[in-house]
Parts: C-alpha cells; sequence; structure tokens
C-alpha cells in the first residue's frame, strides 16, 4: 500500500511512495508526531539520479524487517535535496561539520524540535569496511534515545549552537580589485593538474564556474596562462569518458583524475553550464572542438532532456538495466567491448572503432568493458566514415533499456539552460535553440512565477511544487532572462528580470549587503543557510549578485549596481583563498572590472547589416558585457523595452553601434570590425 508519498510531485520521493517505511515528507505534522509519540525523527534525503540512494533504498527501505523497525521507532521523513535545498543545506553543513564529509544518500536523526544529534551518509545492510550496519545505527540511536535522553538533548543543542556561530560577515570586505583576482589566479594555478587538466585529484568533477572565471581573466587581462588551462582542460573533458562520445553531453564526474570512468549520471546543471563554457571557449579562441561539444551537448539537453510543457528534467539517472543479467548497474547503456562494437558495426569498422574510442579487451570500465574515448594516439578516421559509425552505435545504443529520467523542472537550473541555448544559438546561428530557450522561459513565467513574481523552486507536467523558490532560483532565472533580452531583443525579458533582482533585494538580503539563501519569511530552519561557495552550480549569492551587476548596466540603476559590489565583498574575502570555490562570484567580479560594458545596437530589422552587427555584439569576449538590440531612438525619446536604447540614432542612416563603460561611450560605429574591436573580439 502506497505511503505518504504517493501525492508527491518530485521523482525521487515517488521512488519510495511503495516502500514498506512509512514515509513522510518533510512537514510540521511529521515533526508534531514525532513529539506526540515521544520518538526521534530519521531524516533521509537523496535525488532521484543518485546511485548509492537506490543502493540504500533496495537494501533497507524496502525490506520489511529494517521498515518495521523504523516505523516503530521513528518518524521516518523523506526529502529530495534538490526540491529543499535549503533543508539540504543546513544538515550538510552539520553532516560535514561533524564528520568532515558528506555526500547522499544523507541519514540524520534529529529531536521533535529538528535540532540534529547524530548523523552519516550511506550504511550497508551489514557491517563492511568499519561502517556499522543500517540496522545497528538504528538500534543505538535507539538505545541513546531511551537511555541517555539528556546526553541527546545536550549534543542536539551544542551542535545547533555551532550552527548558529557560523554566520558570515562579509558586508565590510570591499569589492574585489585586480589584486585579488590575480591572487586567484595563482591560487588555481597551483592546484592545476597539469597533466590531466582541472583540479585537484580523484574524483574530479567539472570545473565550469571555474573555466568561466579563466576565459573572462584572459579576455581582461591577456593572461595566456589562464586561456591555457581552460583550453586544455576543456579539452582533456572532452577526449574523456566523462564525455558522452555518442550522444553528447557530460557525465556528472569522474571517479580517476584523467577523466576516463563517469559516474554516469547526467546532470541538466552541468551541462547547461558547460554547454556555455564550451561556446565561450569558441568564442575566444575559435576551436572547432569547442564549438563542436557546445552544439552536442545543446542537443543533447535538446533531444534528452527537454519534457512536453517545454522545460528541461533535471538529470539522466546514473544505473540502466543490464539487457544481459537484467540487474540495474551503473553504466550498463554506456559502456562496451570490442565484440559489441564488432557485432553493431561489423568486423573492419568494428575494429577501427575500438582503436579510436579507446576500447580494449581489457576494458577501462567494469567487467571488461570501457566507456568510450578520443585517445591522442587514436588512428585517423574519415569525417564522413566516423559519422556513419556513430551513428550506427548510437542507434544500437538506443536499443538497449534507457536509464530513468527525473523529469521535475527546477527553476535555477532551467535558468541556466536558458542562457546556454540562447548564446548557443545566437553564436552558431541555430534559431531552433533559441526557440527551445524561448519556450523554456515561457514556462517559468507561466508555471513557476506567480502575480507578484515569486518563484517556486519546482514543476512537474505542468504542476507547479509547493516549495518556494530559493536564491538560486532567483539568481539564475534572472541570468537565463537577461541572456535572452540581449540574443532576442525582446525587452520582456529584461522586465521580468528586473522583478526577480528586486525580489533578491526585497526578500533575500541582509542590511551589511550579503545575501541568505531564503526569504526572510520562509520556513523556519534550525539556521537560516547562507553560502556563498559554488556546489556543481553557481551559489545563490553570486549568481543574484551577478544578475544584479547585469540588470544595472542594462538600466543604469545605481541602487542594483551598489548591492551587486556589497554582494561582492565575500569574493574580495574568500577569492584568494580558496578560488576553487568561488569561480562564479571571481567571474562575476571580473565584469565588474571591466565595466561591464554596455552594447546598445540600432537599426531596421529587415536590415541584414544590423543582424551583423548584432551578432558581433553577442561574440564579443568582453566579461560580462550586455547588449540591447532594437529600433533608432530619437534624440529626446526614451528606450523603450530597453533603457540602453535610448536616444541612440543611426549614423548616416546606417545600423550603429554604441559601446559605453565606467560613464564613458566609444565613438559609435557602423562597422563591424570596429566594434568587435571595442568588445575584446581577437578574431573575426
Amino acid at each position: 500500500m502506497p505511503n505518504r508519498l504517493a501525492n508527491e510531485t518530485s521523482p525521487y520521493l515517488l521512488q519510495h511512495a511503495d516502500n514498506p517505511v512509512d514515509w513522510w515528507p518533510w512537514s510540521p505534522e511529521a515533526f508534531a508526531q514525532a513529539r506526540e509519540r515521544g520518538v526521534p525523527v530519521h531524516l533521509s534525503v537523496g535525488y532521484a539520479s543518485c546511485h548509492w540512494c537506490h543502493v540504500l533504498a533496495s537494501e533497507s527501505f524496502e525490506d520489511e524487517l529494517t521498515a518495521t523497525y523504523m516505523n516503530e521507532h521513528f518518524v521516518n521523513i523523506k526529502v529530495d535535496r534538490e526540491e529543499r535545498p535549503d533543508v539540504d543545506a543546513v544538515y550538510m553543513e552539520a553532516v560535514q561539520a561533524a564528520t568532515g564529509q558528506g555526500g547522499w544518500p544523507m541519514t540524520v536523526f534529529m529531536t521533535a524540535d529538528a535540532e540534529p544529534f547524530y548523523f552519516g551518509t550511506y550504511f550497508p545492510p551489514e557491517p563492511r569496511q568499519g561502517m556499522p550496519s543500517f540496522m545497528q545505527v538504528l538500534e543505538g540511536v535507539r538505545t541513546a534515545w531511551v537511555g541517555r535522553p539528556e546526553e541527546v538533548a545536550e549534543v542536539a543543542q551544542r551542535i545547533v549552537r555551532d550552527l548558529a556561530g557560523r554566520e558570515l560577515d562579509y558586508g565590510k570586505a570591499g569589492t574585489p580589485g585586480p589584486e585579488e583576482l590575480a591572487r586567484a589566479l595563482l591560487g588555481l594555478t597551483r592546484e592545476y593538474d597539469a597533466a590531466h587538466g582541472g583540479f585537484g585529484g580523484a574524483p574530479k568533477f567539472p570545473p565550469s564556474m571555474v573555466l568561466e572565471f579563466l576565459l573572462r581573466h584572459h579576455a581582461r587581462t591577456g593572461s595566456e596562462g589562464a586561456l591555457q588551462m581552460a583550453a586544455d582542460t576543456c579539452e582533456a573533458m572532452a577526449r574523456g569518458g566523462i564525455y558522452d562520445q555518442l550522444g553528447g553531453g557530460f557525465a556528472r564526474y569522474s571517479v580517476d583524475r584523467e577523466w576516463v570512468v563517469p559516474h554516469f549520471e547526467k546532470m541538466l546543471y552541468d551541462n547547461a553550464l558547460l554547454c556555455r563554457v564550451y561556446a565561450h571557449l569558441w568564442r575566444a579562441t575559435g576551436s572547432d572542438l569547442a564549438r563542436r561539444v557546445a552544439l552536442e551537448t545543446a542537443d543533447f539537453m535538446v533531444r534528452e532532456l527537454r519534457t512536453d510543457q517545454g522545460g528541461f528534467a533535471s538529470a539522466l539517472d546514473a544505473d540502466s538495466e543490464d539487457p544481459l543479467t537484467g540487474e540495474h548497474v551503473e553504466g550498463a547503456y554506456y559502456a562496451w567491448t570490442p565484440a559489441q562494437l564488432r557485432d553493431v558495426l561489423g568486423e573492419v569498422d568494428g575494429e577501427l572503432a575500438a582503436g579510436y574510442f579507446g576500447v580494449t579487451e581489457e576494458g577501462t570500465f567494469e567487467h571488461g568493458t570501457s566507456v568510450l574515448q578520443l585517445p591522442q594516439d587514436g588512428p585517423a578516421v574519415e569525417a564522413g566514415g566516423l559519422a556513419g559509425i556513430k551513428e550506427r552505435l548510437l542507434a544500437a545504443r538506443g536499443r538497449r533499456p534507457a536509464p530513468g529520467r527525473d523529469d521535475k523542472i527546477v527553476a535555477a537550473w532551467n535558468g541556466l539552460a536558458i542562457a546556454a541555448l540562447a548564446e548557443c544559438g545566437a553564436y552558431f546561428e541555430r534559431p531552433d535553440l533559441v526557440e527551445r530557450a524561448t519556450e523554456a522561459a515561457d514556462l517559468l513565467v507561466r508555471v513557476h512565477m506567480d502575480g507578484r513574481a515569486r518563484l517556486s523552486r519546482t514543476s512537474r507536467d505542468g504542476r507547479v511544487g509547493s516549495n518556494d523558490g530559493v536564491l538560486e532560483d532567483y539568481g539564475d532565472v534572472a541570468e537565463g532572462f537577461l541572456a535572452l533580452a540581449s540574443v532576442t531583443g525582446e525587452g520582456v525579458w529584461l522586465e521580468f528580470a528586473g522583478f526577480l533582482v528586486d525580489l533578491v533585494l526585497d526578500r533575500f538580503a541582509a542590511e551589511d549587503g550579503s545575501l541568505y539563501d531564503t526569504a526572510h519569511d520562509a520556513e523556519k530552519l534550525i539556521r537560516r543557510p547562507q553560502d556563498p561557495t559554488d556546489t556543481a552550480a553557481p551559489s545563490g549569492w553570486t549568481a543574484a549578485a551577478g544578475a544584479l551587476l547585469s540588470y544595472a548596466a542594462h538600466t543604469g540603476s545605481q541602487a542594483h549596481r551598489t548591492a551587486a559590489e556589497r554582494a561582492l565583498g565575500v569574493v574580495h574575502a574568500l577569492g584568494p583563498r580558496v578560488p576553487r570555490f568561488i569561480g562564479h562570484g571571481l567571474s562575476v567580479a571580473e565584469a565588474l572590472l571591466d565595466g561591464p560594458r554596455e552594447v546598445a545596437v540600432v537599426g531596421h530589422p529587415e536590415d541584414p547589416a544590423l543582424a551583423l552587427l548584432h551578432r558581433t555584439a553577442l561574440l564579443g569576449t568582453a566579461p560580462g558585457a550586455v547588449v540591447a538590440v532594437g529600433l533608432p531612438r530619437a534624440a529626446d525619446g526614451d528606450g523603450g523595452e530597453f533603457p540602453l536604447l535610448a536616444e541612440r540614432t543611426l549614423v548616416r542612416d546606417l545600423p550603429t553601434a554604441y559601446v559605453c563603460r565606467h560613464f564613458v561611450c566609444a565613438r559609435p560605429t557602423t562597422d563591424p570590425v570596429e566594434l568587435a574591436e571595442q568588445l575584446g573580439v581577437i578574431r573575426p
């Protein structure tokens, strides 16, 4: 019989709706039940595409004896971390503080006042590798709760006090300047893996936000070292198994430092961010590899993540059914043996493909299988022949059982996808990608935004979820709308972005200019989350700062610019110390130092010279430049939908571009080459 999760919209919660565990969603009623029964709360946090979440569920939550014990002695709450990032952040901070590590699934035991006293992640069904079994943990917590209640209460209260003492104070740090960004680059250089690209060791994650900072730093300063780190890392990832060599798109991370074997789940946020990074790398260098990867990743998102409502699903699962064993295992959809290649392609093409994609008899993954790569020493293959090989392999893979899809729409991640698809469509003259971005933006307005422009975090099948948007939703959706406004020339997206950044100032900002992850009127947790560092996606704090800065550049609003500068105090403080973890903030700081430049392009829509000037403006590498395009405005008129267009007239009756920054404007130009020079473009 289904439990209380049966009516939820989260695919992750619905995966547990038929468990024998009597799960509750996060709710006041659940804590009231714990208080009434006098039992502790067991909180389990995960997400739909999480491999070890599935393992824990199959081993313990689907086991009748374990479930019976859980139901008798605990109130059990299941949370989708992607729906409730605030709940996840608060308790993950406690887990990391107590254990020195974290991850998902996350297991927390707490009082009926939501005060945590014992933590963990995955626990096996039997003791293993120094870990207690899940049942041993349950029994131990139950014994302490009944036999040592004063000690449990003291531990819980101490943890809550410790968390409360972690309040951030970066409001007076000052805005980051050239010195802080140079020191951040030096710090990244020290942690750079020169042999394999990326930063640090295994497991190795795509450093999307850091790569964007490196590209912007190169654009502002001409640093060849910054550009080389970005380009080499992008090439290493694109050649590695972390990139889907057949279908496009990136897996979540690599389990090794060489990018060979991925953790196979594919997340929307990773692919949106990396699609944009590769597009920007192409913009800076003209790299054919960067162009191919950007477009293949964009096409992957549209083909495999787009929903019937026009938005983009959250993720594809890491696991799928192995056709030979019938078991759900990691990578079954993606890995190949030489024999499988020969079965699909024949002997000659099969051998050629094995050499080209690095598929060996020993295998690079499990059970003699290999993840497809592009080794540097692989055989040369004629382009037409390679296209045919990839087409046949992709068709054969399509006949395998596909990974599951978490089809909920997360506002923030769709904002990232909107920005990436809009820019790719403009750069590579793919209007279909701009259309997909516009449709996703329309869905967010229709479904996620209420009459006061407040955002809901998620939706599914056109049905809005019950959870309020958090700061990253406002920052990333505003960023997506601003990118769409620059690409399409439709001022309504600038207007919607304005609604969102105003709500950031009204509902998320502290008096000192710092930002909280939840609104002032959000549900009160044991601590109000406030994290300026990036996770797999930009932090809400610096995403909002970037949107505030771009909106200020579009409108001339000093209030929004001042708010952005104050929020960037955290980058002044943390950028030189932990640059790997505040890459997005460093990128926004680069835009602040460069201006950002304000570009107005005016002309008549039917004039092809206007389209050329507009595309040239979008291809400018100046960090964070904003672009407005539209009809010329009389010298005594306003700017219509775009304030930047006010008093912009044609020169010699030709489409004309105006570039300004720091209250100074360059000479108006009708020449795309001159415009490119004004915007830092180093190639035609």
